[in-house]
């Protein structure tokens, strides 16, 4: 089981390769500055970090199978 640093490191890893490697599919990311929580320690739990990632390694697995 990845813990919560394991996750945020595996985002940021799919996340940087999606921005080099794949910028059609970076603009799909939905991520927006406004919805960034503005509090200094927002509570983000393993569960939605886990579902964050799930979600984009389908987007990079859908994109690489159909292009």
């Amino acid at each position: 089981m990845d813990t919560v640093q394991e996750l945020l490191t595996k985002i940021s890893n799919i996340t940087r390769d999606i921005e080099t490697n794949y910028p059609d599919v970076y603009k799909y990311l939905n991520e927006n500055p406004m919805t960034i929580p503005n509090m200094e320690h927002p509570s983000i739990s393993e569960t939605e970090l886990k579902e964050y990632l799930a979600s984009l390694e389908t987007l990079l697995e859908k994109y690489r199978k159909d292009h």
